[in-house]
């Protein structure tokens, strides 16, 4: 009598786990998250102006850096650049005056919500119309409830 054994009984594997394909993306949501509430904590501490009483320099003065330039409308039409009030026909003269005629300064028109949709657009035209590209709107953020 003769006893075949065949090889086809079943074979164990080193290691009997799959391959997991995907992407673990929890790191990358925890950086994310952080980065925003970083971001979140920033930004309204450069929009803080605080008064401060700064020494004298003896040094040549260095060219201050390219801020922002805030143009803000009331809601009865009035214009602001900054925190000096201006008129709609004399804007691209005194913003010229600011920017020294850069027309790369980044600008922030800030509308009030009451504020006439025409007199806004008014002054982004004459923005535009005065060759300042680089121009942002404003908007309150809106606590998530």
């Amino acid at each position: 009598m003769a006893i075949q054994i065949s090889g086809g009984g079943s074979q164990i594997k080193r290691h009997s786990y799959q391959q997991n394909a995907e992407i673990n993306v929890t790191p990358f949501v925890d950086v994310i998250l952080v980065l925003l509430i970083i971001f979140m904590v920033v930004a309204p501490l450069s929009m803080v102006d605080v008064p401060v009483d700064l020494p004298p320099n003896a040094a040549a003065p260095t060219p201050p850096p390219l801020e922002p330039i805030y143009i803000s409308v009331q809601k009865n039409g009035t214009v602001y650049i900054q925190n000096d009030r201006s008129d709609l026909h004399q804007l691209i003269a005194e913003l010229q005056a600011r920017t020294q005629g850069n027309h790369e300064v980044r600008l922030f028109v800030r509308g009030d919500r009451h504020a006439e949709y025409g007199q806004l657009m008014a002054v982004m035209t004459a923005l535009q119309a005065g060759g300042y590209t680089k121009i942002g709107l404003l908007t309150e953020e809106v606590a998530e409830q």
